[in-house]
């Protein structure tokens, strides 16, 4: 809430990313907090993330850090390529 106790929207990049094979799936939280699985691991990596401009900073439970960069609606996680839920690239055979 913010002080006139008006909701504040929730950051743009709130949401559900996968990779495009559906196997990495990462939820940023409007909490600022965010939950990947891992096929079919649920939790399998869960913390904190902070978003400065396109960047997001990444601190998980145990204190193992990551960064992340949104471009042309994105997610470049260090070595992983995710996509909002619904928008990945479709595979062909």
């Amino acid at each position: 809430m913010t002080r006139n106790n008006t909701p504040q929207a929730p950051h743009p990049y709130t949401g559900m990313w996968v990779t495009a094979d559906g196997f990495i799936r990462q939820e940023l939280l409007a909490t600022g907090r965010y939950d990947e699985a891992r096929g079919n691991r649920k939790s399998a990596y869960t913390g904190r993330y902070t978003v400065t401009g396109n960047h997001i900073d990444y601190t998980d439970d145990t204190g193992f850090t990551a960064t992340g960069d949104v471009r042309n609606g994105v997610l470049y996680h260090e070595h992983l390529v995710l996509y909002r839920e619904g928008e990945q690239p479709t595979r062909t055979a």
